[in-house]
């Protein structure tokens, strides 16, 4: 089975509407005036969904489904907000603690119920849902287990994250749809037969960051001396416009460089500033001369990002077996959304969408947390895809050693 960037779009935009019908009864229901910020389809391991959410409460509901398209989906929002939504909906209602559930269940079942009836709607077909469950969890674990993957330990996900004007509080989305059923429909909606790549490769390609980012954190490892390990690789795919909305208000600190070869591209080393901090001293030779993020401190990030960024370019291409350069580190010190800004629009003049390639690492020992980010050109990411061996591209399990 393939898929092409036009049925990626289209599942994707089915999603972000099916999300804007959901804020829309949101907003008839309570008065809360809310958007829907961003949505994305990613390809990711199957432990890794929801890692975004860590060290927070939550509260909402969930759903399962079943019919042209089977999985489970959730609505939730931070656990501390449940008064404040309740109360919109039913003023008074938040003082007791079943009404409460049931204002919160009210509210997810007509929110989740226009956000399915969209699917089914564009699919033509039939999709029923279960009445919803309330939740109360914490991080990750307020992501539902979706369908069984089998022998695949990979998902599909869809993540829409809604914003209530004026209020810090936002409302999250998850769908998890069933690996196989998924499939089928990017298969059936591909448009160009000529761009399209067998979707086993995406999980190889993903199979592929995560080993970039392990050869970085042993990068990191080595300078610094901090145990170090990768996390969470995933391929996500937006519009190119929502780029700069993934990175979001937070601060970072590190490096910007452009990769050449096969794929080409731009590659981001990114530190918030406590984390570039404790780990350009863990570099430094000397105890740096004043507090706070110092030029001796930007060197020393500077110095880590290159040799951060080496190490994941390397693997990829020891993996694709293609030549890829790199321009020497750029240190930058900006909100996310400035920071990737100019480098979409660079993208944009060529192309309407973008495939996001994300990798984490951490670690236990000191309080450090890194973030490698990659904006390939699509084009050319689907030619190197489109290079890995051909003579097994349309066997289903995706094996690494076989396929490449």
């Amino acid at each position: 089975m393939k898929v092409d960037v036009q049925s990626l779009d289209t599942f994707n935009q089915l999603a972000h509407e099916g999300a804007e019908a959901a804020t829309r009864s949101l907003t008839q229901m309570t008065g809360i005036e809310a958007t829907v910020d961003v949505t994305r389809i990613s390809l990711l391991d199957r432990e890794d969904v929801g890692e975004e959410l860590r060290g927070t409460a939550f509260a909402g509901v969930q759903f399962g489904f079943e019919g042209a398209l089977a999985g489970e989906t959730v609505l939730v929002f931070e656990e501390k907000r449940v008064g404040d939504i309740v109360e919109a909906l039913m003023p008074g209602g938040c003082a007791d603690e079943s009404m409460a559930q049931s204002g919160v269940e009210e509210i997810g079942n007509i929110m989740m119920s226009g956000f399915i009836d969209g699917w089914a709607e564009h699919l033509n077909a039939t999709i029923d849902h279960t009445p919803p469950t309330y939740i109360e969890r914490e991080g990750a674990a307020v992501v539902p287990d979706g369908p069984e993957t089998g022998a695949r330990d990979q998902v599909f996900v869809f993540r829409s994250e809604i914003e209530w004007a004026g209020e810090d509080v936002n409302f999250y989305i998850y769908m998890l749809p069933g690996y196989g059923s998924m499939a089928e429909l990017l298969a059936e909606h591909v448009d160009t037969a000529g761009d399209a790549i067998p979707i086993e490769k995406l999980a190889v390609f993903n199979q592929m960051t995560r080993e970039g980012a392990a050869k970085a954190a042993e990068n990191v490892q080595m300078m610094s001396g901090i145990e170090t390990e990768a996390e969470v690789a995933q391929l996500s795919f937006v519009p190119i416009e929502d780029v700069p909305r993934q990175f979001g208000e937070d601060t970072y600190v590190g490096t910007v460089v452009e990769f050449t070869g096969t794929p080409s591209g731009f590659l981001l080393v990114l530190f918030d500033e406590a984390s570039a901090v404790t780990v350009a001293e863990a570099l430094l030779p000397v105890e740096p001369d004043s507090d706070g993020l110092t030029e001796q401190h930007e060197s020393a990030v500077t110095e880590l990002g290159n040799i951060m960024t080496s190490g994941f370019v390397d693997g990829w291409a020891n993996v694709l077996q293609q030549s890829v350069d790199h321009t020497p580190p750029r240190l930058v010190h900006d909100m996310g959304q400035a920071i990737i800004d100019p480098l979409a629009a660079q993208l944009g003049r060529h192309q309407r969408h973008a495939f996001i390639i994300d990798a984490r690492m951490q670690t236990d020992e000191v309080d450090f947390e890194s973030e490698i980010h990659a904006l390939p050109n699509e084009q050319e990411l689907r030619a190197a895809l489109d290079e890995l061996v051909v003579d097994r591209a349309d066997q289903l399990e995706a094996d690494a050693e076989q396929i490449f």
